[in-house]
């Protein structure tokens, strides 16, 4: 036997979604529990994030009237996934695994006391595929006054939209100020709303912050344990099991054994340069919004105890543009939908468009990427008129709010009369550029994209103007001045990670599993394989096999709690 310092049932080595939803699903089986996190604050890059997840068949869906199975859930994955044969963390088991345990972990959570909404139009994200769902699978977080949190309010991790006190619904419309009286009725509720929490001394947050918060409040109310500033040295292993970590305390190594098993969510390597380099070259951790502590050791030390890794060329890809300014921001100004927006296009530095411009963030950048490896593609330059400039947001900036002068002496705004000036600006082929205009306008005046068929999803169209008419997704460059911004490949994490079964046991390259040893989230090889289903499917699933580990690991099985 080893000497431990101290031990518990389980050991969940990072604090975000999954591990939570984990550390509850053992605590309902009566077993101890300790959460260690190796920054200072709780909830994980889950807490930096929408906090949306993707859970098909839902009951929430049901509530709503809305039809869904699993029969078309997982005719919309395998449609996904069809002719890819590398990605074994999306093995058809997997897949069926989180199709059947994703309403069920739902509905544990509810019970539990989490609130969640459902956004009644949000497509996934290739909704053309059999199977895919043209209203919502998405589930989101309600709002939670995290001063409920007690001395824990200052420990919880806070995202990019986490101190707007505002639901994911009513953040999506904010950006139609311009063509909606409703939309600027809205932010007027949203900003009284935030005085009467300052008023009343709440503290209302958001998102990814909110589901976190809430999460946080329920797993300390059903005592479990949490440490901060407590990173994992080693996993402890035993005639090839893992029976407990080493961590520090003190300045001192501190051993606690795990009874039951070590759960692994403590995220990818999205602020690991070296890593990023052996495995996704062309990326930098300059342009991703994963949390600080997303920096692949705990990887490498399952690799370490043998465990097999797949997809590492993968990441939840976002992308991105910098104004000045912007470049070390921890949330980087949004470029999804301005490239999707009417009257936009995204081109290489060739002047040619090379892309649906809507759809998926991550096919959209590893689609750049891709396309960099003949072309330079990084940046690429998304081409707009005016339009785009007066109706639709820029980076962080509202239509028709003077830009700062700043922008365009630094180089970042291109602005020209005529899209030939405007090409010489960005040191693209006049010619060139203007071609592969003319050809947009041509057909996007008669509400098509034969090149890449933009605007034939629901998604387009959800990313498009509503407001538009015809095709919510396509308007023609015909307006001057015209403009032009910098597009990069950035991301909210890694994608790939150790391969885990359909219990969530982490296995070696022979497939046989590592005993006392679990992984979930991002930590993993992603149950999507090398798509993204729809929005949340990075956060879906990190919750869904932290349910599905601790179930396994505490014997319950596979019934539904």
């Amino acid at each position: 036997m080893t000497d431990w310092n101290e031990s518990y049932d389980f050991v969940v080595v990072g604090s975000g979604g999954g591990g939570l939803c984990a550390a509850l699903v053992m605590r309902q089986a009566g077993k101890s529990v300790l959460v260690l996190e190796k920054t200072d604050q709780l909830g994980g890059t889950t807490a930096r994030s929408g906090g949306v997840m993707w859970i098909p068949n839902n009951p929430l869906m049901a509530r709503a009237g809305e039809q869904d199975s699993p029969e078309l859930a997982m005719a919309y994955l395998d449609a996904l996934n069809e002719g890819v044969d590398d990605a074994p963390g999306a093995s058809r088991l997997r897949r069926q695994t989180y199709v059947n345990e994703a309403p069920q972990m739902l509905a544990f959570l509810m019970r539990k006391g989490m609130k969640f909404g459902r956004a009644p139009f949000w497509p996934d994200y290739h909704d053309e595929l059999p199977g895919g769902s043209k209203s919502s699978r998405s589930v989101t977080p309600a709002l939670f006054n995290a001063k409920e949190l007690g001395a824990y309010c200052s420990k919880l991790r806070r995202g990019r939209f986490g101190g707007i006190p505002a639901t994911n619904e009513e953040l999506m419309k904010l950006p139609q100020l311009k063509q909606s009286w409703r939309a600027k009725l809205l932010l007027a509720r949203i900003g009284w709303r935030k005085v009467r929490a300052r008023l009343t001394g709440q503290d209302i947050v958001a998102a990814g912050t909110a589901l976190q918060g809430r999460l946080l409040q329920i797993a300390l109310k059903a005592g479990v344990q949490f440490r901060t500033d407590a990173g994992v040295d080693q996993l402890v292993e035993d005639k090839g099991a893992i029976i407990g970590v080493v961590t520090q305390k003190d300045g001192q190594p501190w051993r606690i054994g795990a009874r039951l098993g070590v759960l692994v969510a403590a995220g990818g390597f999205a602020r690991n340069q070296a890593m990023r380099d052996q495995y996704i070259p062309g990326t930098s951790v300059a342009w991703t919004m994963a949390g600080p502590g997303d920096t692949g050791e705990m990887i490498v030390e399952m690799q370490r105890h043998g465990a097999a890794i797949a997809q590492m060329n993968e990441m939840v890809g976002h992308q991105i543009t910098l104004p000045p300014g912007e470049e070390q921001s921890e949330f980087k100004p949004s470029a999804q939908r301005l490239t999707a927006a009417p009257h936009a296009i995204l081109v290489d530095q060739s002047g040619q468009r090379y892309m649906n411009e809507g759809g998926s963030y991550l096919t959209y950048c590893r689609t750049m990427l891709e396309r960099n490896q003949s072309v330079p593609a990084v940046p690429s330059y998304a081409i707009f008129d005016d339009h785009v400039m007066r109706s639709y947001m820029i980076g962080n900036a509202f239509p028709s709010v003077p830009k700062p002068a700043s922008w365009t002496k630094q180089g970042y705004l291109a602005k020209a009369d005529t899209i030939e000036q405007l090409a010489r600006t960005l040191g693209i082929d006049p010619a060139a550029l203007k071609a592969t205009v003319a050809r947009f306008n041509e057909h996007a005046a008669q509400g098509r994209d034969p090149d890449f068929h933009r605007g034939e999803r629901a998604y387009d169209n959800f990313l498009g103007d509503p407001f538009y008419p015809g095709n919510a997704s396509l308007g023609p460059l015909d307006t001057a001045p015209f403009y032009a911004v910098p597009v990069l490949p950035g991301d909210v994490g890694t994608y790939g990670g150790v391969v885990t079964d359909e219990y969530g046991r982490v296995l070696r390259a022979d497939g046989s599993a590592i005993v006392g040893l679990y992984a979930t989230g991002t930590s993993t090889a992603s149950v999507m394989g090398r798509s993204y289903a729809g929005a949340g499917s990075s956060v879906g699933p990190s919750f869904v096999f932290g349910y599905v580990a601790a179930k396994h690991a505490a014997n319950i099985g596979n019934q539904a709690l």
